[in-house]
């Protein structure tokens, strides 16, 4: 197997075969007559082990879905809160409000690219994230307590200074495990752990908010924080005995499993899904930073987060359509089970297809739909009909996750900062549509207008960035052809792609090719 996929490699790298070799010699010591290295498997005993291998982690990952309801309930609750008297009792103003939704992404986007950084180093990923779920659910059980404005912003911003370190570093554990022919799906199920979250806290809140008024003397906004926090924080304690930390050290695994996992990584773009040896703490920043594709993944992704800021007003939407807050909280979750179907269909074909950007326009143009429906009529009907289509759209944005993993596969530690830095610059769109929803005039209307804008800077962007990746893959084929006959092939190649050296994706087994 080792020689069908070898080819000619960079002078500053290892080849797909002698990362095999390596991957071998590491793990020959401890193989015995029944444990064979992965590559010299027969092809029918391989396969049990890669489904054996896939069924343990989709197991243990499917954890990350219930950990992302967590994280979206912590952070979404005080929409409901708000239906309950959270405003009044704190004495915020509407801008005061804002302000305390918005602050909690200036956290968040300061921590996801050294916590991504620090995530990539770290040998048991899985202790990280759980020690940050703990801390982030005894955080947002104190937001309980608050009692004023200060209160609220202080509890808000430190809230989310933790929980930045979930998505991106769930998102990378995810890229080390699974190929790109996997990766989409994979991500949709966990994004399903958002979507469930906007139907899923609605119903919560409807149950605390309707019940626990007065108890033991509290406001029943209070004991919807407290109630999710502890919930958080016994979960937390779970995480740490199940996630999954890396191909090669992850407990729970045989030893041919972690083996065919690295296999796995190699013959995906063809090398080691691991960093140089000699690479420092910040080279993947630097590498990052280089990458032209990176700034226009930044701005598209940040219009696209613009767009989808309704989703923190998204009870008070409902509530334009005339309920009480109990019918309110309610009618707010049939959009958003509807969309995680649309979502995890949509994931499907796109790795079934190997097609990225109409899995993500296609969704945005539908919320589109629903954006101008809401503009255009006061019928009530017609108006929840577009809720169903805005909450769809949250479809594309799960492929655009799997979009950026694909689009910078290697080294890893480039990777982690990749997936961080476009995350976290693009929390500048939920900061900017905290205050787009201000608009409350005609039923939302310039609010539905300034969202329908941003869908077309979507679509805009990701168009721009499909260009680059064809025009990229069309360098890569004339590269390809010059291998045979050039000494100095990885160097050519590399210049091809605009890096400055032959020691990032041009490792990468012949055929290799961007997504589109």
């Amino acid at each position: 197997m080792a020689d069908e996929i070898t080819r000619a490699g960079p002078t500053q790298g290892p080849t797909v075969k002698q990362n095999i070799e390596a991957l071998e010699h590491v793990t020959a010591p401890e193989t015995t007559s029944a444990t064979l290295p992965a590559s010299s498997m027969d092809p029918a005993h391989r396969a049990r082990v890669e489904k054996s291998l896939k069924r343990k982690l989709d197991a243990r990952c499917s954890l990350f879905v219930l950990i992302y309801i967590l994280n979206y309930l912590d952070r979404n609750n005080i929409a409901a809160a708000r239906l309950k008297g959270l405003q009044s009792d704190l004495n915020l103003d509407d801008t005061q409000y804002s302000t305390c939704l918005s602050i909690l992404y200036v956290g968040y986007i300061l921590m996801q690219v050294p916590s991504n950084m620090l995530t990539n180093r770290i040998q048991r990923p899985s202790l990280y994230l759980s020690c940050a779920m703990l801390l982030w659910g005894l955080i947002s059980t104190l937001t309980g307590n608050t009692n004023n404005f200060t209160g609220m912003v202080l509890v808000r911003f430190f809230l989310g200074f933790v929980e930045a370190a979930f998505l991106p570093g769930a998102l990378l554990i995810q890229s080390k495990w699974y190929t790109r022919r996997e990766l989409t799906t994979r991500n949709a199920i966990l994004f399903c752990g958002n979507i469930i979250s906007n139907a899923f806290s609605a119903l919560v809140g409807a149950g605390v908010l309707s019940n626990m008024q007065g108890v033991l003397g509290h406001a029943a906004w209070r004991w919807l924080f407290w109630i999710e926090g502890a919930i958080t924080m016994f979960i937390a304690i779970v995480a740490a005995f199940v996630l999954p930390d890396l191909p090669h050290n992850s407990r729970g695994f045989t030893e041919e499993e972690r083996q065919v996992a690295q296999l796995r990584m190699i013959e995906d773009v063809g090398e080691a899904d691991i960093d140089a040896e000699n690479q420092g703490v910040f080279d993947g920043l630097i590498m990052a930073v280089k990458d032209i594709k990176i700034y226009l993944m930044m701005l598209t992704f940040t219009a696209y987060v613009v767009g989808l800021s309704f989703n923190a007003f998204f009870p008070t939407l409902t509530g334009t359509l005339g309920f009480d807050y109990v019918g309110t909280l309610l009618m707010s979750s049939p959009p958003w089970a509807f969309s995680c179907i649309v979502s995890l269909i949509n994931a499907w074909h796109a790795d079934r297809t190997q097609e990225k950007f109409w899995h993500i326009t296609g969704p945005i143009i539908g919320g589109m739909v629903g954006f101008v429906i809401s503009m255009s009529t006061l019928n009530v009907a017609a108006r929840y009909v577009a809720l169903f289509l805005q909450a769809s759209s949250y479809a594309g944005f799960i492929v655009f996750y799997s979009w950026i993993s694909s689009s910078f596969p290697r080294p890893p530690a480039k990777r982690a900062v990749a997936i961080a830095l476009i995350n976290a610059f693009s929390q500048l769109g939920n900061v900017a549509g905290s205050y787009v929803w201000n608009l409350k005039e005609n039923g939302y209307r310039k609010s539905y207008g300034i969202v329908t804008a941003m869908f077309g800077v979507t679509i805009i962007g990701c168009y721009a960035f499909r260009a680059i990746l064809a025009d990229l893959n069309n360098k890569l084929e004339e590269g390809e052809r010059s291998w045979e006959s050039q000494p100095d092939a990885a160097s050519h190649t590399a210049e091809m792609e605009h890096m400055d050296s032959p020691d990032e994706a041009l490792r990468m087994q012949k055929g290799f090719r961007y997504l589109l």
